[in-house]
């Protein structure tokens, strides 16, 4: 995938801070009250001790003070509480808004033109990269605006105290930020690099894993564990790198830092002992002194942990550049628009409708077809003639370029249905697990009944755990036909109006073939309308209608 510009990343990210500005709003302002807290702590401690040590007050007439410094703590840690929910709640949203717009994409984009793009790559996008937008959102951006909040009310009080010292911070401070822009250029590009690694191996390694059977028999695992071994240590390599360089920028700021606070410490105390006559150095007490020494790291304290959280800035930028890539992919056909005709509320209906993929030949030119609500409609042709690529379009996974297509008066997928592919869908679980997929509310007993209706229900039987039998992914611990049955239950269980088959026979025994074709059968009767793609001659004696499709073509048998 092309990497969108960074300022189209930067737009990106900055569009979902407006749809959370309220929460980030939220955070800042609860940040600011923890920051004020502080600087309200500094000055009762520092006015504590200037009256104990230098002023000889009783204790008993500085209780008020004590008690005042209690309740500012108190405050302190209720701000930074607050800080903190308001921070969860915005990253919160703006993840949930990431996702959203992932999941419209992959909708629009449809099955069909994903399936070239390896599951682990979209796992990530949906997990780690939305994941990697939570420091950037829940912790940066708040503190870019407390990192200027709170420096200025503290550089206030110190100017106010001694202009001198106030100098002193106004010349130290730009370097955190100066440091932190330039660390932060490579440390931008490492982290894109990292999750397009990262991307490219969780990829591979899902592959490999998929193909073990398949490259042992061909005596390819040396050669894929050693593919896999390469990618790992480039994955390692440039994990380092990046945290090279953020130890490497953290240990610098926290030097110059450093060495602000001791030269300013220098000054003061010096200056206290009247060893500097410059400027206002002469009129400074314990009370200005220590609290300016006190403020010092306060100061600091926003700039350096901005510095800390700037690589959340750099994992944001690198993830958001892999998901706005995703979302920039282009949809290479329009939502059809649905057919004014009454019929289509009552069937399916499709109007003059032309497909074709990308650049290559037309499927379809000009297609016209009807279907009433009940009907059990059969595909039936030489492979290759869009039989799989007509059940699509009224499943909604493709659209065409031209033409309506209306199923039961929506537009395709629009409203739930039935999908049994060539290839079906399995969770590693058990077999309850694996219905409840579409039914989470189904109960045991609809489940028990379902699995019956596709001729399992001697096998559950057999199983000491019944429904609640384990089955690995992709069905393994059941025979083709098997797992073939166990997908068409999950269409009885969820009792859906369109059901599309795509060859519900190809490559099962004489035993699941004739279950399969009962099932069908039992579907057809309780009024369900069913279209499905055959060679298999009794399948083709089950259907209302037979239609052959061939080079484009679409007509009746």
């Amino acid at each position: 995938m092309a990497d969108p510009a960074r300022s189209k990343v930067r737009a990106w990210l900055s569009g979902l801070a407006r749809n959370s500005q309220r929460w980030i709003t939220a955070t800042v302002l609860a940040g600011v009250l923890a920051g004020l807290a502080t600087i309200v702590q500094m000055v009762l401690l520092a006015w504590l001790i200037h009256q104990g040590v230098i002023e000889k007050t009783p204790v008993s007439e500085l209780t008020p003070v004590f008690l005042a410094l209690l309740a500012v703590l108190v405050i302190r840690s209720a701000g930074q509480g607050l800080q903190t929910r308001f921070a969860a709640r915005c990253s919160e949203r703006v993840r949930r808004d990431a996702r959203r717009q992932l999941h419209h994409h992959w909708k629009a984009t449809g099955p069909v033109n994903l399936a070239d793009t390896s599951a682990a790559s979209l796992a990530r996008e949906w997990l780690d990269h939305v994941e990697a937008l939570h420091g950037y959102f829940a912790r940066f951006l708040p503190q870019m605006t407390l990192s200027v909040v709170i420096p200025l009310a503290i550089l206030v009080l110190v100017f106010w105290l001694d202009w001198l010292a106030g100098i002193f911070l106004v010349l130290s401070a730009p370097l955190i930020p100066l440091f932190m822009a330039l660390v932060g250029m490579g440390a931008e590009k490492l982290n894109q690099q990292h999750f397009e690694t990262v991307s490219r191996l969780s990829g591979q390694f899902l592959d490999k894993v998929r193909g073990l059977t398949t490259l042992q028999l061909f005596g390819q695992t040396e050669a894929a564990s050693r593919t896999l071994e390469a990618r790992s240590d480039q994955y390692r390599k440039i994990t380092m790198k990046t945290l090279k360089v953020a130890f490497l920028s953290s240990a610098v700021l926290e030097f110059f830092a450093s060495v602000a606070i001791a030269v300013l410490a220098i000054y003061i105390g010096f200056g206290l002992l009247g060893y500097i006559e410059f400027g206002p150095s002469d009129e400074l007490t314990l009370f200005s002194g220590l609290l300016i020494l006190l403020l010092a790291p306060e100061f600091f304290q926003p700039l350096r942990t901005l510095s800390q959280h700037y690589h959340d800035r750099a994992a944001a930028l690198g993830a958001g550049a892999e998901i706005l890539a995703r979302l920039e992919q282009s949809v290479d056909n329009a939502e059809p628009i649905r057919p004014d005709n009454g019929i289509s509320d009552h069937g399916i209906q499709m109007s003059g409708v032309t497909l074709r993929y990308g650049e290559g030949p037309v499927i379809f030119n000009n297609l016209d077809i009807r279907i009433k609500a009940g009907q059990v409609i059969a595909l039936t042709g030489p492979s290759g003639g869009g039989k799989s690529t007509l059940l699509h379009l009224l499943a909604g996974f493709i659209w065409p370029e031209t033409g309506a297509v209306s199923v039961f008066g929506e537009a395709p997928g629009n409203q739930p249905f039935g999908w049994l592919g060539q290839r079906g869908f399995w969770i590693q679980g058990t077999w309850a697990e694996n219905l409840r997929l579409t039914t989470p509310d189904a109960t045991d007993i609809a489940i028990d009944y379902a699995l019956r209706q596709v001729g399992l229900g001697e096998l559950v039987d057999s199983r000491a755990d019944g429904i609640h039998s384990r089955i690995a992914e992709d069905g393994l611990g059941l025979s083709g036909g098997q797992a073939r049955r166990l997908s068409l239950a999950r269409i009885f269980l969820a009792d859906y109006p369109l059901i599309l088959l795509d060859e519900p026979t190809a490559g099962l025994d004489a035993t699941s073939e004739v279950f399969i074709l009962e099932a069908l059968h039992k579907l057809s009767e309780s009024g369900k309308t069913l279209v499905f793609s055959t060679h298999h001659q009794a399948l083709l004696t089950l259907a209302d209608r037979v239609l052959i499709v061939n080079d484009g073509e679409v007509r009746d048998a």
